[in-house]
C-alpha cells in the first residue's frame, strides 16, 4: 500500500485528494487528508458572510470534510482532525497532534503540502481582532464568524486597510448592509496606491470607484497605514499623510502569510514560502536528491494565490504523484501565465474584473460571482464534482 499524505484541506488538499483517490485501486495507494477543522470553509464568500450575516446559513459555507469523502472504500481514505507540528524529510514522517490531543507520527511514501496562508486580518495580529478571510488552523469556524459578524454588525464606523479585492468587495458588501438597514455608518477604505484594484486594467478600478462611491464608501487613494493603536473601544489610524482617522474597527486586507511553521528551512524561500520547480516537486537547499514531497497552492513561491489556481496546481502535483507511483505516463509543468483573471462583486448589484484581457460589464460580474460568491457550488466542489 502506497501511503500518500496530504497537508491541509482548503481548495488543494480537497481538490487533489479527489484527483488521487478516484485512481486509489490502480495505484494501490491510501490517501490520508490531515487538517484542524472538521469544516471546510468557502472563504471566497468571507466578504459577504463577514458583513451579511443573514445573506448565508452556516451549513453553507462550513461543510464537513470527511463526508464529502465517504464515496470512497474505506481503506483507501483516513481523514485526521489535527495539525502537522513537524516534518522529518530523513524518515519519510510528519508528526500529527489530533484535536483530541493524541500524537503520532505518520509515515508517508509522497507527501503534498497544501497548508496554504492566512492574513494579518485572520490571526489578528494587527489590532487583536480575528477577521476570518481565510481558515484560523483550529476547529472554531462558527465560533470565529459569528464573534467577526457581530463586530461587522455593530461597529458605527469602519475603516478598511487595502483597495485588493478583498477590500473592494468588503466594502461594498458593508455599504449595502448598512443602506439595507437604514444605519449610520461610515465605511473609509483606505488605499496605498493611487486607485483601488490596481493590478487590474484601469478601467476596472475607475468602475470599482464609482460603484463604491455611489454605495457612499469614503475612498482615501495614495495613503498608506502606519500605525494603529488602541484609544478606549476605539482604534486610531495614523496615516502616512499625517491625518488619524478614528474608528470603531479597522479591517486590513492585505498581506499574506505562509502557514509553514511545521516545514524546515530548507525546503523555504527567503519569505517563507515552500520552493518548487515547474512540476511543483519541493526543492531542498541541503540536498539534490529527489523528495517524494510536492506543494501547490498559496503556501509556494508561485506568487498569483488565487483559489482557481491553486485548483490548478493540485491537479499537477496530483498527476505527478500518480506518475512516480506507476512509473509511467508524461509529467505535468505548472505555468502560472502573467495575466490576470479577477471577478470583483462591489455588492450584490454589480462589480467589475478582469477576464480574458478585458473589464466585464457590470451585471457579468453580477450574475457570475456577485449573486452568491458560488456558495450553491460549494458542496459540489467539496465533494469533487466542481
Amino acid at each position: 500500500m502506497v501511503n500518500i499524505v496530504i497537508i491541509g484541506a482548503s481548495t488543494v488538499g480537497v481538490t487533489a485528494a479527489h484527483e488521487l483517490l478516484r485512481d486509489a485501486s490502480a495505484l494501490k495507494a491510501k490517501v490520508t487528508l490531515i487538517n484542524p477543522s472538521t469544516s471546510f470553509y468557502w472563504n471566497i464568500a468571507a466578504p459577504r458572510i463577514l458583513a451579511k450575516p443573514n445573506a448565508f446559513h452556516a451549513d453553507q459555507y462550513l461543510l464537513p470534510i470527511k463526508e464529502a469523502f465517504a464515496q470512497y472504500a474505506e481503506n483507501s481514505f483516513e481523514f485526521i482532525a489535527g495539525t502537522v507540528t513537524a516534518m522529518d524529510i530523513s524518515s519519510n514522517t510528519v508528526s500529527v497532534t489530533s484535536n483530541d490531543g493524541d500524537v503520532k507520527s505518520l509515515p508517508y511514501d509522497y507527501l503534498l503540502i497544501g497548508s496554504g496562508a492566512t492574513t494579518p486580518s485572520t490571526t489578528g495580529q494587527v489590532t487583536g481582532t480575528e477577521i476570518p478571510f481565510k481558515h484560523s488552523g483550529r476547529d472554531d469556524m462558527k465560533e470565529l464568524i459569528e464573534a467577526a459578524q457581530k463586530l461587522t454588525t455593530s461597529a458605527k464606523s469602519i475603516v478598511i486597510g487595502g483597495a485588493g479585492p478583498v477590500g473592494v468587495e468588503l466594502a461594498g458588501e458593508l455599504a449595502e448592509a448598512v443602506a439595507e438597514n437604514s444605519s449610520d455608518v461610515s465605511i473609509t477604505l483606505v488605499s496605498a496606491t493611487d486607485r483601488v484594484l490596481h493590478t487590474l486594467k484601469s478601467s476596472a478600478s475607475t468602475a470599482a470607484e464609482n460603484m463604491l462611491k455611489k454605495k457612499n464608501v469614503n475612498l482615501i487613494t495614495s495613503t498608506r497605514v502606519l500605525g494603529v493603536e488602541a484609544s478606549g473601544d476605539s482604534w486610531i489610524i495614523s496615516l502616512d499623510s499625517g491625518d488619524k482617522l478614528t474608528t470603531d474597527l479597522y479591517i486590513p486586507t492585505t498581506g499574506s502569510i505562509p502557514n509553514n511553521s511545521f516545514i524546515p528551512e530548507s525546503l523555504l524561500a527567503t519569505e517563507g514560502w515552500v520552493r518548487v520547480n515547474k512540476e511543483l516537486r519541493v526543492q531542498s537547499t541541503e540536498s539534490s536528491g529527489v523528495l517524494p514531497i510536492y506543494a501547490a497552492g498559496d503556501i509556494t513561491t508561485n506568487w498569483m494565490r488565487l483559489g482557481f489556481k491553486a485548483a490548478e496546481q493540485a491537479r499537477v502535483a496530483a498527476h505527478n504523484i500518480k506518475v512516480d507511483i506507476l512509473n509511467k505516463g508524461d509529467r505535468k509543468s505548472y505555468d502560472q501565465g502573467e495575466s490576470i483573471t479577477m471577478l470583483v462583486p462591489v455588492g450584490e448589484s454589480g462589480g467589475t474584473g478582469q477576464l480574458f484581457g478585458f473589464v466585464p460589464w457590470s451585471f457579468m460580474i453580477r450574475m457570475i460571482k456577485g449573486k452568491d460568491f458560488f456558495v450553491s457550488k460549494a458542496p459540489e466542489y467539496l465533494a469533487g464534482r466542481g
